[in-house]
Order: structure tokens, then sequence, then C-alpha cells
């Protein structure tokens, strides 16, 4: 007892200040090696003072929006667990941002979030984030489906790009056919726990996902409309951002860009930490059809970055200096 009591103090008291200082570290770490950094900080610190200083504030605003709405919905599937308060819920978000910040596809933001759920309903939790998680790619890739479409009807913009009309197209059909089967198979989640009760040791999982077996289609489609707010949100900074470092643009073809980037972060593996050149590259590639103001679109990606991701991982590294894995009971 003395000695499992000696290992729970142990993580409680040493893993947060050394997540903290491991977090700190490969986020400073990323931000020195960024390409173009002097003079997109240049920009950056200049956009604050034009005439148009009002976008940049309002995209920063909206991180609260942005990250306010992810705590309403992770609220929204902890309820058939237990009920938390948005205060422990914002935390919870912002954790597991900093905890994903090294892990592929970020997954490492299930395991964040759910240390700040009840010991006995954490492996639940996880299935619960999953499902959230499910709800946020849907939406991202229907969003995605409508941009390639709108791309693939303005062939101008293709034939002055080095992007084939065949590739967008596969690409259209591949996500299309995702995205109905990520549909019926979050709208049906009750069928993955049917299923693992009939395969050989299946029951094993049983209780760790069971949780979502009874979630209603009114109970998931809340979820997937939060997700859906999210997203609008997400596009609206980085048009705002656009328009603040490139200049004038077209709203309409603006979001199909945005669209079509966030489609393609979403289906490449990555790392969150290196994800910024990804999404740089597409950015240009995409942004490159209606503009040569190369080191605009740089700026405007990673400003969108930074607010969403960098700043919000920060918070999130300096809460884990205070948290508690284990609760002393």
């Amino acid at each position: 007892m003395i000695q499992n009591k000696n290992i729970k103090l142990l993580v409680n008291y040493g893993l947060g200040p050394l997540l903290f200082l491991w977090l700190s570290w490969s986020i400073y770490q990323q931000l020195i090696h960024q390409p173009n950094l002097n003079s997109t900080i240049d920009h950056l610190w200049a956009s604050f003072k034009g005439p148009d200083a009002w976008k940049i504030w309002t995209a920063l605003l909206l991180v609260l929006v942005n990250w306010g709405l992810e705590a309403v919905k992770w609220q929204t599937l902890l309820k058939p667990l237990e009920q938390i308060s948005f205060t422990k819920s914002i935390k919870a978000i912002l954790a597991g941002v900093a905890f994903s910040i090294n892990t592929p596809n970020r997954i490492g933001e299930y395991g964040g979030r759910v240390l700040y759920v009840k010991d006995g309903h954490r492996w639940q939790a996880v299935s619960l984030t999953i499902a959230g998680s499910l709800s946020q790619l849907i939406v991202t890739l229907a969003a995605g489906v409508a941009g390639l479409l709108a791309l693939l009807s303005q062939p101008s913009l293709l034939q002055s790009s080095a992007v084939h009309a065949l590739w967008v197209q596969a690409l259209l059909y591949g996500t299309i056919a995702v995205t109905v089967f990520l549909c019926v198979l979050y709208f049906k989640l009750s069928w993955l726990v049917k299923w693992l009760k009939k395969i050989p040791r299946g029951n094993n999982f049983l209780k760790h996902i069971a949780v979502i077996e009874n979630l209603d289609v009114r109970f998931l489609l809340r979820v997937i409309g939060l997700s859906l707010l999210r997203y609008i949100v997400f596009v609206i900074q980085f048009i705002l951002l656009l328009q603040l470092f490139i200049g004038s643009i077209n709203t309409g073809i603006a979001c199909m860009m945005v669209s079509i980037v966030y489609l393609v972060l979403a289906i490449i593996p990555t790392i969150a930490l290196a994800e910024i050149g990804i999404r740089g590259k597409v950015s240009l590639l995409l942004f490159g059809m209606i503009t040569t103001n190369t080191l605009g679109i740089i700026a405007a990606t990673l400003a969108i970055w930074c607010i969403n991701l960098i700043i919000p991982a920060i918070i999130g590294t300096i809460l884990f200096a205070s948290l508690k894995i284990f609760s002393d009971k």
C-alpha cells in the first residue's frame, strides 16, 4: 500500500512538471526552426497596427469560441458517464491539445482529456472522445467534398496550377466513399458493440465501449452540430487572416480553398508539431492558384496554426504542471 501510494505521489507531482518541460521544449524547438520566421513575425506585428488589425483580434477572440464549443461538446459527450463543469471541461480540452502535440494525428489528445475524468470512467471516456472526433472528421470531410466540387466547377483555376483535375476527381470520389462509411458508423455505433460481442474475447472491450451503444440519434446530431459550429469558426478565422495578409480575396473562393486545406490535413498522417510544414505546402499549392503572395499565404498559415494549436498547447502545458493524475483517495 505504501509503495502504491509513493508511486501515485511520484506520478501526481513529478509527471506533470516533466510533461510541462518536455512539451515546452518541443514547442520552442518547432517555432525557432520555422522557415521565414523573422519575416513572418514582422508581418504579424505590423498587422496589429494597420487599419485591418481588427481581423487578427477577431481571429484571436474566436479561439475562445472555438475551444468553448469544444468544451461544451466534451461536456455533452461525458453526460452518459458523469457531469463535469465547464471550467473542468476547458482544462481537459487544453490539456488534450498539449498532450497531442507530439503524437501522430493528435491521438494523444485522448490521453490528455481523460486525465480529468474520474479514475473508473477513463477508458469509457476514450470511446466517447473517439465518437466526438469522428463527428468532427465527418464535418471536415463533408465540407471538403463541397470544396472539391466547387473547384472542379472552375476549370480555369486548375489549368493555371500544377493540380490535375484527375487527382481532384480521385480525391473527391474517395472522400465521398469514406464520408458515407463514417456517417453510417457514427450513427450506428451500436453495431460496433454488437459486432464485438460475436468475436472471441470481444467481451474484453465491451466494458470500455458499451457506453456508446445507447447514444441515440438526437444526441449524436447535437454533437455533430457542435462540430459544425467549430468548423465554421475555423473557416472564419482562416479567411480573416488570409484577407489580412494577402489582401482582397473572394470569400467564396477562400471558403473553397480552406475546406480543401482542412480536408487534406485530416487525411494525411502527421504529427501536430510537424503539421505546419504540410499545412504550408498545401496552402501554397491551393492559394497559389489565386495569388502570388507567397509570404502572405505562409503568414496566414502560421498565424492560424499558432492561435489554434500552439497558444492552447502552451496553456495546456502549464495545466500539466499542477495536474494530479490520480485522486488522493
